[in-house]
């Protein structure tokens, strides 16, 4: 798989290339990861790349570079940044921004590096596609677990990120972890499980090709399997992809929209489309803001090598790690949800009502619950329900989108049970915690 194709700036070289600026300018044009960093950085930093060695199970012997701002905060978030195909930590590192970011919003940056001969991650084997199966994705867990021990990290706020290779794999970490990881962005990449081969085999040129098609179902389907029996909460996506991609190509971008809105429980029909850029498409799945649950920008005839300094900024933003630094913690008390059922036999109706507790209007709602065990959502009123058991996200009508601060909206839903006819004990609107009662 081709590298993405950079001229790196090692940092001690940051002064003098200061001063020869102006001899220095055509060299820059292709060495934007390393210009973004001078710019971005405020102060220079003292903070290094450092390699963590012995840091838990790694069966694949993958190696571990850390970044640690020195402007670390309490309980810091976690970026997984995981590099390309015949890449390495140090690649991801000088390649891109999050570095540089990190030192503005202070959290930390794990950039795990492959060992073996291609530099690819496995995203491939039946290991590597099953939640503590083996290979990379137990090695990269055991990063994450040393990181929020070591530095106490905020464990609701772990995040993964890749090019190419690693785009694929930060699918599958969402796959495999789903209660590891809060969300993920891939650049150039596949659905999970679409690389899958049981030869050994590193490559899978169907899917390179874009000629794996699944339905959603499906797709979402591969995906819940990897941890059989999860129904938490899920992460987000925000995918990008080139149309002229001709490694990985631009139909399997179709093919993870499928995959992700399925699994966030969403319809794959965009809530809003918008052209951030100049040959950019934006769409969002299940709503409107910037932490929409799927987010998907497609590059109009752009390439497989489509990074680019200002995406890491993006990133943030659809992570809720940008601008202000760390996105406040969802706080009890933005929403109340009063919750009540009526049972008979193998059968139930709950009524519930949402309020708007907070002093902002929401413009489009998610009500997130898990339902007690036994319980299948038959039917519903006043939102769509999704799936009907387990972990089920209810998304606004057309009528009923707005709640203004202090406003309420009643909906519903008629269910199976086998003997548990109790209502869910929690909810969340839009990713915040709601008191109930």
């Amino acid at each position: 798989m081709p590298t993405p194709i950079r001229t790196t700036v090692t940092r001690q070289l940051r002064t003098l290339i200061a001063a020869l600026l102006p001899l220095l300018a055509a060299l820059l044009v292709t060495a934007p990861a390393a210009s973004a960093r001078a710019e971005a950085a405020d102060v220079v930093p003292t903070a290094t790349l450092t390699e963590v060695t012995d840091f838990g199970t790694n069966p694949s012997d993958l190696r571990m570079y850390l970044y640690v701002p020195d402007s670390v905060t309490t309980h810091p978030a976690v970026l997984v940044a995981v590099h390309w195909c015949t890449g390495s930590g140090p690649d991801m590192y000088n390649g891109t921004e999050y570095d540089t970011l990190a030192d503005r919003y202070g959290f930390v940056v794990v950039y795990p590096s492959v060992t073996r001969s291609s530099k690819c991650f496995d995203v491939s084997s039946p290991q590597a596609l099953r939640r503590d199966g083996g290979s990379d994705p137990v090695g990269i867990k055991s990063m994450v677990d040393w990181v929020t021990r070591t530095y106490d990290a905020d464990t609701s706020r772990v995040f993964a990120t890749g090019i190419s290779s690693g785009a694929m794999m930060t699918n599958v970490l969402l796959g495999d972890y789903p209660d590891v990881f809060a969300a993920g962005a891939a650049f150039s990449g596949v659905p999970f499980g679409c690389f899958a081969t049981t030869d050994g085999s590193e490559w899978n040129s169907a899917c390179a090709q874009g000629t794996v098609t699944r339905t959603a179902q499906e797709w979402g389907d591969i995906a819940r399997a990897a941890y059989p029996g999860y129904t938490g909460p899920r992460p987000r996506m925000q995918l990008w992809h080139g149309t002229e991609d001709d490694v990985l190509r631009h139909p399997n971008f179709g093919e993870m929209i499928k995959q992700w809105t399925n699994v966030q429980g969403v319809g794959q029909t965009p809530s809003v489309t918008d052209t951030p850029q100049s040959g950019w498409t934006r769409t969002r799945y299940g709503g409107t803001g910037d932490r929409a649950p799927v987010e998907a920008i497609s590059l109009q005839g752009v390439g497989h090598n489509l990074y680019s300094n200002g995406m890491g900024a993006r990133v943030l933003t659809f992570f809720g790690l940008g601008s202000g630094g760390p996105a406040p913690q969802p706080q009890p008390g933005a929403c109340k949800v009063t919750a009540t059922t009526n049972a008979w036999n193998t059968g139930l109706t709950a009524s519930l009502t949402i309020t708007n507790t907070s002093t902002t209007a929401v413009n489009g709602w998610q009500l997130g619950f898990t339902l007690p065990a036994g319980q299948t959502i038959t039917n519903g009123w006043g939102a769509t329900y999704t799936p009907g058991s387990g972990a089920v996200t209810a998304s606004n009508a057309s009528y009923n989108a707005a709640l203004a601060p202090g406003a309420s909206v009643s909906i519903g839903y008629q269910a199976n049970h086998t003997g548990n006819s109790a209502a869910p004990g929690a909810f969340t609107l839009n990713g915040t915690a709601c008191t109930t009662g």
